[in-house]
């Protein structure tokens, strides 16, 4: 009876590393994973900062102003004068589509007008 019982407990104890290992196994191939995505989350990172401060860089309005005064007659750049903005009825849909509707009442000609009636 006991040998039994002690073949029991070593098939037990064996089994029971078998999934230990097994699970540390796993554990430490995600482990590997997590650094390799905060690698690349890291490179992305540094990627984006140096994206931006070459976006900087290239928008700087003396760059600008350099560049289109260079290529003026090759673009055919010029000043935008005042006639050549569009006007709200110009635009498509009405003008009174977007302005919000504010409805005047007792409270709000108070609020306005810096009177107070009970």
């Amino acid at each position: 009876m006991l040998r039994t019982l002690d073949l029991v407990l070593v098939g037990a104890m064996i089994a029971a590393a078998t999934v230990t290992y097994q699970i540390k196994h796993a554990a430490e191939e995600k482990l590997a994973e997590v650094a390799d995505l905060q690698a690349q989350i890291r490179l992305q990172e540094e990627t984006i900062d140096l994206l931006e401060a070459d976006w900087s860089l290239l928008n700087q309005p003396s760059r600008l102003q350099r560049l289109s005064t260079a290529f003026e007659a090759d673009l055919g750049l010029k000043p935008i004068e005042p006639t050549q903005m569009a006007k709200p009825s110009e635009l498509p849909g009405r003008a009174s589509d977007f302005e919000p509707e504010v409805a005047e009442t007792g409270t709000d000609a108070a609020l306005t007008t810096g009177s107070v009636q009970p």
